[in-house]
């Protein structure tokens, strides 16, 4: 078997044997495959797609690239992953959530990928926080807090490790099975009892179109399922900013005042849930409203937020970070209100374009090794349907530089749609997929 054997049998549109993909993420893992064959392989996957059976070929032989763990915890091990959207901060609040409620939750993140922000680099706006744990800290953290959301160790689905860095820049996020096999590949490797994942669809999703999405949501519940990890997927609504804040600092924001009980709307709506489904499937709930129902509570009681707060101070962060979390997260030096041009209503966005100008402003990588401002990127964007006056804020914008402001600002004007009439606002859950 050779790297240039197998890309080509993907670019003619062969789908590789389980044994050569085998071999191809164990060439990721230990280097022999290079750079340029990983981005050659992501583009032909891009194009021309694998079978089902490459597709769970290929996610297994990235999870066993590695170690898996095991864990004997007293309770459920359960997990949740989103596709990637804008503004969307769920792991903050649920993975607590979950905590509060009995369950026990590993979760291996990933950074920014494209568009979409990433959770590691929101955890670790936190000052103090780090996300790359040893593994007997990791343990430590989840027994300690209930939960942890960490980077991948180096021995942790290392063949996903290599093929991620590389789709980021390659223009290869969209395919959907390199998606579904970076995901469930570190996911399986956590050892999990239950997982449910979070599909989004619309401008700031990767798949725009809800049949795309539901594509996704089937190929992931299908091939995780066949991987013996119990696996429920949900619909979501991405047309618009899940909570209204983009960025690393600002995100982090938006979901302690949800933990604080300062806040509510889509994003603890989603959060519920999703924690539904999976308190369900993991056999801390009668059923997923029963679960929903322990998730809202764990919000309401501060429960959740306790569980957030043993998290981070064993991470390294503040000790006192829920209480005071506004005195350490970091502030840009250039904050200036973006006014709506015209009276109307906020009728649609380009979330993808949003994401972007966060990018831009320093928020996300264009390159790997860029370092991110976690301080920089958009506020108090309104929703879809918002009346509004001319010259009213639409959003807020978070530079470090005046130029960037600008910038950032034309942006955000040509990426929010002001209409004369008020739009349909899609629901915010579409579909839930067993």
């Amino acid at each position: 078997m050779n790297a240039r054997r197998i890309i080509a049998r993907l670019r003619d549109g062969a789908t590789p044997s389980s044994e050569e993909l085998g071999w191809f993420a164990r060439g990721l893992a230990d280097q022999t495959v290079t750079d340029a064959q990983a981005g050659a392989f992501a583009m032909a996957a891009l194009l021309n797609g694998l079978s089902e059976q490459g597709r769970v070929a290929l996610t297994l032989a990235m999870r066993d690239s590695g170690r898996t763990l095991a864990w004997d915890l007293g309770g459920p091990v359960l997990d949740k992953h989103s596709t990637g959207g804008v503004g969307d901060c769920v792991s903050l609040v649920l993975a607590p959530a979950l905590a509060a409620c009995g369950a026990y939750v590993p979760m291996i993140s990933g950074r920014g990928l494209g568009h979409t922000g990433g959770t590691l680099d929101k955890m670790e706006a936190i000052p103090g926080v780090t996300t790359a744990l040893d593994e007997a800290r990791f343990r430590a953290v989840v027994e300690r807090a209930g939960c942890a959301i960490v980077s991948a160790t180096a021995d942790i689905a290392p063949a996903d490790r290599r093929l991620y860095a590389v789709r980021d820049v390659t223009a290869t996020v969209e395919s959907m099975d390199l998606i579904t096999a970076s995901i469930l590949s570190k996911k399986l490797a956590a050892g999990l009892d239950g997982l449910v994942l979070d599909v989004k669809t619309g401008s700031g999703a990767f798949m725009k179109s809800e049949a795309e999405a539901k594509s996704l949501a089937e190929a992931l519940v299908s091939t995780a399922n066949a991987a013996g990890c119990p696996t429920s997927a949900v619909l979501t609504d991405m047309n618009q900013p899940l909570a209204p804040a983009l960025g690393n600092a600002l995100e982090v924001a938006e979901a302690m005042r949800v933990l604080t009980g300062e806040a509510s709307g889509p994003l603890a709506g989603i959060c519920v849930t999703l924690g539904g489904v999976l308190l369900a499937n993991g056999g801390l709930a009668a059923d997923a409203g029963a679960g929903e129902a322990a998730i809202a509570q764990a919000i309401a009681s501060g429960a959740a937020a306790e569980r957030f707060g043993l998290m981070v101070a064993a991470m390294g962060g503040p000790v006192q970070f829920v209480e005071t979390w506004a005195r350490f997260l970091p502030e840009a030096t250039v904050i200036r209100e973006i006014a709506a041009p015209e009276a109307g209503f906020v009728a649609g966005f380009d979330g993808e374009a949003l994401g972007l100008a966060v990018v831009d402003l320093g928020g996300g990588r264009q390159v790997e090794g860029d370092v991110i401002d976690p301080a920089v990127g958009l506020s108090d964007i309104l929703p879809l349907g918002t009346r509004v006056e001319k010259g009213q804020p639409l959003a807020r914008v978070h530079a470090s530089r005046i130029e960037a402001a600008d910038k950032a600002a034309r942006a955000v004007l040509a990426a929010v749609n002001i209409a004369g009439t008020a739009p349909q606002v899609p629901a915010l859950i579409r579909e839930r997929i067993d």
